[in-house]
């Protein structure tokens, strides 16, 4: 029987090396959280009662939120306790919304899928840097969109 046993082991260890190693040739170009001047106004804020949300909102940010842009992949891990992640590949992407916060030091960042869906990035540092080379990457002609004119969240 420890023959046997020993077979399944090294048989189960076998194809998880082979993700791994799949996922060492993808090059992490930023991996980290919310920008932190989002925490310092949102923080500034709560000293008005109706900056308090803000204030709660940024500081959840600040504790769960996580961003990993890879050359392949955007990945978001939020919610409670950082429990929801969601990885979005350049080709799923359909079109990209920005808008500038905190004075130009971060911004926000929608990647419209082309399922339909959405992906936000809260509070995204350097996301001139991150926007220009999802749109630079994404297939589709609705990429250059931001670059006619357009500002912001509108279409």
């Amino acid at each position: 029987m420890s023959e046997e046993s020993s077979d399944q082991s090294t048989a189960s260890s076998a194809p998880a090396s082979r993700p791994a190693k799949a996922a060492a040739t993808e090059e992490v170009l930023y991996e980290g959280g919310p920008h932190p001047m989002d925490l310092v106004f949102g923080l500034l804020a709560a000293l008005t009662v109706v900056g308090i949300p803000l204030a709660v909102g940024a500081v959840v940010r600040a504790l769960w939120l996580r961003f990993r842009i890879t050359d392949r992949t955007i990945a978001v891990k939020g919610g409670f306790w950082g429990r929801t992640a969601t990885t979005v590949s350049f080709g799923q992407i359909r079109e990209v919304r920005s808008v500038s916060r905190g004075f130009g030091l971060y911004g926000d960042m929608v990647l419209i899928l082309k399922g339909g869906g959405a992906l936000e990035m809260r509070s995204l540092p350097d996301y001139r840097r991150w926007r220009d080379l999802v749109e630079e990457r994404c297939p589709g002609p609705k990429a250059a969109s931001r670059r006619s004119g357009q500002a912001g969240f509108s279409n």
